[in-house]
C-alpha cells in the first residue's frame, strides 16, 4: 500500500503529472494551473481518481474531494476495485463507458450513478473520463474528474 499524497513525498509528483499530461494530450486543455501542480490537484475542488489497467481495474489514486465523496480515505480507496464505484445495475453502462474512453483517448459528457462506502447513490453528470499514457505511448489505465453537484473540472483551452 502506498502512502497518501503528502508534503513528505511532494505528493506524488510523478502520478500528478501523469494525470496532468495524459489529460492535456488528450483533451487538449489543462486540468489545472499551478506553481504546484501535485499539491493542487490532492487539493482541487473537483474529483479526481484514476485505476490502473489490470481486467479487474484498482483505484490507485484518488484527491481528498474524491474521498469525500465515496466516503473512503486513502487507505481504503487505494486497491480497491473500481467496479465497486458503480451500483450493480449500472456495471455494464460503466463497462460501455470504459470501452469508449479505451478506444478514443477521452470522453467529456459521462453522466452516471455513483454508490459510496455506506450506499448513498449519488450522481455525477458532465465527468471527463481519459487514458493514461506513459511517455511510450503505453496505456497505464484512465482517470476521471468531477464537479460534486456537476460542471465541469477544467481550465480553459491553452493557446496554441
Amino acid at each position: 500500500m502506498t502512502s497518501e499524497p503528502a508534503p513528505e513525498n511532494a505528493y506524488w509528483p510523478t502520478h500528478a503529472a501523469l494525470l496532468l499530461h495524459s489529460y492535456q494530450h488528450w483533451t487538449g486543455r489543462a486540468l489545472l494551473v499551478d506553481d504546484a501542480p501535485a499539491r493542487a490537484l490532492y487539493h482541487a475542488p473537483f474529483a479526481v481518481l484514476s485505476h490502473d489497467a489490470t481486467p479487474d481495474p484498482c483505484f490507485t489514486y484518488a484527491n481528498l474531494v474524491a474521498q469525500t465523496v465515496f466516503e473512503m480515505p486513502w487507505p481504503e480507496i487505494i486497491g480497491l476495485p473500481s467496479r465497486y464505484s458503480a451500483d450493480t445495475p449500472s456495471q455494464s453502462e460503466r463497462a460501455h463507458l470504459l470501452e469508449r474512453v479505451t478506444t478514443q483517448g477521452y470522453i467529456d459528457d459521462y453522466s452516471g450513478v455513483r454508490i459510496t462506502r455506506s450506499g448513498k447513490r449519488f450522481l455525477i453528470q458532465q465527468a471527463t473520463v481519459w487514458n493514461l499514457l506513459r511517455p511510450t505511448g503505453n496505456r497505464l489505465g484512465q482517470a476521471a474528474c468531477f464537479m460534486p453537484g456537476g460542471g465541469f473540472c477544467t481550465a480553459p483551452k491553452l493557446p496554441d
